[in-house]
C-alpha cells in the first residue's frame, strides 16, 4: 500500500509516517506544501521525513498560488469569520490538499492522509478537497483511528520511537503559520480565562514595545488587488511580506478569538496576522468609495456567507464559485490608494482617493451648491415614511 501524508513536520505528523507505516504496512509519501512557514526551515522538515521513515519527500512551493488563488479573493471578499478570524488556515488547507491529490496521482497511491485532529476544522477542509478533486482516493485520519488520546500521548509515543519534536511538557500549545497568519491552540490557551504568553508571539511586537513614531504608508489597490506600497510594486508573495514587516513591527495584527468550529464545539485561538488587518482595511476604504448603496450593503451578505464557505473548507463548491462570479464583478471599479498610519496596534485611515469614485464632493459639501433640491426630501420621507403613517393611523382607530 502507498500512502500520501500531508506533512508538516510538526507534532503530528512527525508521529505519523512511523504509524502509518506500522499499521497499515505501507509506503509513505511526504508532500511538503510550502505556504510561507515563517518559523520553518522546509529543508530540514524534508529531512526529517525521510530520516522518520518517509519513502521519499516532495516540497511544493506554493506561495504565489496561495496569495493569488486564496488570499487575494478572500481579500476582495472582506472574508473574516465571525468578525475576527482572518482565515490563515482555513485557506491554506484546500491548496495543500490539492498538491497532496497531484502527488497521489503522480505517485499511483492508494490513500491520502493527513494530520488534523477529529474535533478540528481541518480535517473537513482536507477531505472535502480529497473528495472533490480525487472521489476515489481511500482517506485515512490517523486521529480518528489510533490509541493515542491527547498531544501528551504523541510526546511519549515519539520519544519511544526517537522522533525528534517541535513542542515540549514546558511549551504544549501548538501553532500553525504560513504568509497569511499565525495560530496558536492548545496547552495554556484552552482556558480562555488564560492570558496569552507575552513570549509566544513571533509576527507582532506588542503595542506597548512598538515604536513611539507611527509609520505612514501609501497602500494601492488595481481592482481590489494590492499592488503597491508607497508607489512602489510589489509582487503577491512580496506585499505581504512586507505588509507582515511593517505591521508586526507596530504591534498590529493581534486577535484572540473564542470561535464556533464546524464541528460544533466552541474553540479559543490567538492569531497574528498583520497584512491581513491592514489590507481589510484599506481595502474595504477603496469601496467604499467606489460601491454604490444596495452592491455595497448586499455584499455585505454575502461577506458573511463567502466567509462560512472558507471556514467549512467549500471552497471548490459550487456556491463559491458562484458568489466569486458576483465578488468580481464588484472588484472591476475597485482601484485607489488609501493612506495609513501604523501606531502602536492601530492602524488608521488618513485618507483615500480612487479614479473611479462615486463620492462627489460638490454634491455631499454642506456649502452652496445648485444640484440637490433639499425640498425633493419632504416627498421621498412622505413616501418612504407612509407604512408608518397607515400603521399609526389603524392601529389607533382600532
Amino acid at each position: 500500500m502507498k500512502i500520501v501524508l500531508a506533512y508538516s513536520g510538526g507534532l503530528d505528523t512527525s508521529v505519523m509516517i512511523k504509524w502509518l507505516k506500522e499499521n497499515y504496512n505501507a509506503e509513505v509519501i511526504a508532500c511538503i506544501v510550502d505556504v510561507g512557514q515563517t518559523d520553518e526551515d522546509l529543508s530540514k522538515v524534508h529531512q526529517k521525513a525521510l530520516k522518520t521513515g518517509a519513502l521519499r519527500a516532495y516540497t511544493i512551493d506554493a506561495k504565489k498560488e496561495f496569495v493569488e488563488k486564496y488570499i487575494f479573493p478572500a481579500v476582495k471578499a472582506n472574508a473574516v469569520y465571525e468578525g475576527k478570524y482572518f482565515l490563515g488556515t482555513s485557506l491554506a488547507r484546500p491548496l495543500i490538499a490539492e498538491k497532496v491529490i497531484d502527488i497521489a496521482k503522480k505517485e499511483k497511491a492508494d490513500a491520502v492522509s493527513h494530520g488534523a485532529t477529529g474535533k478540528g476544522n481541518d480535517q473537513v477542509r482536507f477531505e472535502l478537497t480529497f473528495k472533490a478533486l480525487m472521489p476515489s482516493i481511500k482517506i485515512i485520519a490517523p486521529w480518528r483511528e489510533w490509541k493515542l488520546k491527547s498531544r501528551q500521548d504523541e510526546i511519549e509515543y515519539a520519544k519511544k520511537y526517537g522522533i525528534p519534536l517541535p513542542v515540549s511538557k514546558e511549551k504544549p500549545y501548538s501553532s500553525d503559520a504560513n504568509l497569511w497568519h499565525i495560530s496558536y491552540e492548545g496547552g495554556i490557551l484552552e482556558n480562555p480565562g488564560n492570558a496569552p504568553d507575552a513570549q509566544m508571539f513571533q509576527m507582532t511586537v506588542s503595542p506597548e514595545k512598538a515604536p513611539d513614531k507611527p509609520t505612514v504608508i501609501d497602500l494601492y489597490f488595481e481592482k481590489g488587488v494590492p499592488t503597491k506600497i508607497n508607489g512602489k510594486k510589489y509582487g503577491p508573495v512580496e506585499i505581504i511580506e512586507k505588509l507582515n514587516e511593517l505591521g508586526g513591527k507596530n504591534g498590529i495584527g493581534r486577535c484572540d478569538a473564542v470561535e464556533n468550529r464546524l464541528v460544533g464545539m466552541k474553540s479559543r485561538g490567538v492569531y497574528e496576522a498583520p497584512a491581513a488587518t491592514i489590507l481589510y482595511i484599506a481595502h474595504r476604504e477603496i469601496e467604499s468609495l467606489v460601491l454604490d448603496r444596495e452592491t455595497s450593503h448586499f455584499k455585505e451578505i454575502l461577506t458573511v456567507k463567502y466567509s462560512e464557505i472558507a471556514y467549512y473548507g467549500l471552497w471548490r463548491s459550487q456556491l463559491k464559485k458562484a458568489i466569486d462570479g458576483f465578488i468580481n464583478e464588484t472588484q472591476k471599479n475597485v482601484t485607489g490608494s488609501v493612506k495609513l498610519k501604523l501606531y502602536k496596534g492601530n492602524c488608521i485611515v488618513l485618507g483615500r482617493i480612487s479614479p473611479k469614485s462615486l463620492y462627489w464632493e460638490k454634491l455631499s459639501t454642506f456649502e452652496k451648491e445648485d444640484i440637490y433640491n433639499q425640498k425633493d426630501a419632504e416627498g421621498f420621507i412622505n413616501l418612504f415614511g407612509l407604512p408608518l403613517k397607515v400603521e399609526a393611523i389603524l392601529r389607533r382607530q382600532k
